[in-house]
């Protein structure tokens, strides 16, 4: 007569570990210092998809990003004002360009240790996702680059090829991230309690306060008050507060510079 046979029902301690789980990367200033919209500017003025004046724009609004942190409305205009620049672009073209931005621009700029954090949660068998305002094919590419599960950005619409100039939904900033994270939870059986949250901004506080486990890096003030009175843990990895501030502003300032140099260089040189 055969065995009979028996299947034990795992514990909640069980249950909760078979639970999918995941964690959300902020882009900017968090994994990466600076914006990684400005790069991609850059690289399109040099594709010929921005006029000197446009890249002089988004200069300006590069040195006001270093110079006092991420604003909503610094992050609406340039979205409105890219949205109106990128009409008919190739998307094809776009995709080449996110690799050509990400091994010129980004991959120097990428933060070593919250790099590791992040290598930390996948080790763990946990998804790892870039949650940024930043193009969905420039956040793509970044996610793949450094081996993560996927991402979510601003979607741009594209019809046969070239992108139309307007957003599917919204930009993906603020209480939008939260909402993002949310539905893809929703779609990846995800129990946010039990997931992690990374980001350097008070804006993205309803991104942190959806998820279980949320941790401000590089925090502005805002944020750093705010993860203190909710004994949230705070990493930061620049090298000494004041110190690092006012040389993330000098960097943004002599890189700002040096974009202008290079632009009026390049002029210059046209026949």
């Amino acid at each position: 007569m055969p065995a009979t046979q028996t299947h034990v029902l795992p514990n909640d301690e069980e249950t909760e570990k078979m639970r999918p789980t995941a964690a959300f990367f902020d882009v900017d200033n968090t994994m990466m210092r600076g914006a990684s919209l400005f790069p991609l500017a850059r690289k399109m003025y040099r594709h010929k998809a921005f006029s000197l004046r446009q890249i002089l724009w988004f200069l300006l609004h590069q040195l006001r990003f270093a110079a006092r942190g991420e604003h909503l409305g610094d992050i609406r205009a340039i979205r409105d004002r890219a949205l109106t620049l990128v009409e008919g672009f190739p998307v094809a073209e776009m995709h080449y360009l996110a690799d050509e931005i990400y091994d010129e621009f980004i991959e120097s700029k990428i933060w070593p240790g919250t790099r590791a954090i992040a290598e930390q949660h996948l080790h763990a068998g946990r998804k790892v996702w870039l949650v940024t305002a930043t193009p969905l094919e420039v956040a793509s590419v970044m996610a793949r680059r450094l081996g993560l599960s996927g991402a979510l950005g601003t979607a741009v619409e594209h019809v046969q090829g070239a992108y139309t100039g307007r957003l599917v939904g919204e930009i993906l900033h603020g209480p939008a991230k939260a909402e993002a994270v949310r539905e893809l939870a929703v779609a990846e059986g995800l129990d946010l309690g039990d997931c992690w949250g990374y980001s350097d901004s008070h804006n993205d506080i309803p991104l942190l306060e959806a998820v279980g486990h949320p941790v401000a890096i590089n925090p502005d003030a805002k944020l750093r008050h705010h993860a203190k009175r909710q004994n949230w843990p705070i990493y930061d990895f620049r090298t000494g507060r004041r110190a690092a501030t006012f040389g993330l502003k000098a960097a943004g300032v002599s890189g700002a510079i040096w974009g202008l140099w290079r632009s009026l260089g390049m002029v210059r040189r046209r026949p």
